[in-house]
């Protein structure tokens, strides 16, 4: 029996252990910092921040979770927690009374406007100012490589999110 497992160079390897370690590292240090300032997680914020640009602060519950990377499950516990401190709203969608969509209140609005300036500084210190410009662009490149690989949809729900 063969083994035609197709192993990793050395190169390949230090590249996915450096990439495993800032997907691990990262949204811990994000996380912590979102929960010290502002009490909510990053998954909690993703939905804010995410409902926060679309049109009428509204979206269906399905794209928030793929938008957010989480289950619909995670989803719906998410913003139940939101939906009790009053930041969003759940209703009736108007072009489909089949589906629901979360709402972000004007509360919620008013949270995300007070979370967000600190939330950028710790993008900008852990992400945006450690690289250069061609850096930032290549790393946009590689994330949109590896999620067309690994989850289009996120992809795409980030791309209408840029209209």
């Amino acid at each position: 029996m063969s083994d035609d497992t197709p192993w990793l160079s050395a190169d390949e390897l230090q590249a996915w252990l450096h990439l495993a370690g800032v997907l691990t590292a990262l949204p811990a240090t994000i996380d912590a910092q979102l929960k010290r300032d502002a009490c909510v997680n990053f998954f909690e914020y993703s939905i804010l921040s995410g409902l926060s640009v679309r049109p009428g602060r509204a979206m269906q519950m399905a794209v928030l979770a793929q938008l957010a990377n989480g289950s619909p499950s995670r989803l719906s516990h998410a913003v139940s927690r939101l939906e009790r401190a009053g930041w969003v709203e759940r209703r009736q969608c108007p072009g489909d009374p089949r589906a629901v969509e979360a709402v972000l209140t004007d509360a919620g609005m008013a949270r995300v406007a007070r979370i967000a300036p600190a939330h950028v500084r710790e993008v900008r210190r852990t992400v945006v100012d450690v690289l250069t410009a061609e850096e930032l662009d290549q790393l946009r490149n590689t994330c949109q490589k590896l999620l067309t690989v690994t989850a289009p949809e996120v992809l795409e729900t980030i791309d209408e999110n840029r209209r």
